[in-house]
């Protein structure tokens, strides 16, 4: 079974940098599309898009998040990174580990999520 642990959330202030981590059991990394999504904690709030990365090591990115993230994977780890620079106070959400599936809008599997805090 596919299962995907992230990490490396947590409180940062405005204009920092975090990078979150995604290890990734279960599956075959090598062959697997591995992506990152957020979430806002309110009622209704779809899970959104951020960025994705294929076994070929081909990225895609949403369009509102270009510029200021950077993704990428390490093989021997089966650990995909999401870098998240110039961090904003409306980027405060629940970012979450995606897998499988059709990556960039619809992932066969998820993990549990990591909370990111930017403060003003």
């Amino acid at each position: 079974q596919v299962r995907l642990v992230e990490s490396g959330g947590g409180l940062v202030q405005a204009g920092e940098s975090l990078t979150l981590s995604c290890a990734v059991s279960g599956a075959n990394f090598m062959v697997l599309p591995v992506g990152w999504y957020r979430q806002a904690q309110a009622p209704g709030k779809q899970r959104a898009f951020i960025a994705s990365v294929h076994a070929t090591g081909n990225t895609n990115f949403a369009e509102s998040m270009q510029g200021r993230v950077i993704i990428s994977k390490d093989d021997a780890k089966n650990s995909v990174y999401l870098q998240l620079n110039n961090l904003r106070p409306e980027d405060t959400d629940i970012y979450y580990c995606a897998a499988g599936g059709i990556i960039d809008y619809k992932p066969a599997y998820w993990g549990g999520g990591v909370r990111v805090t930017v403060s003003s």
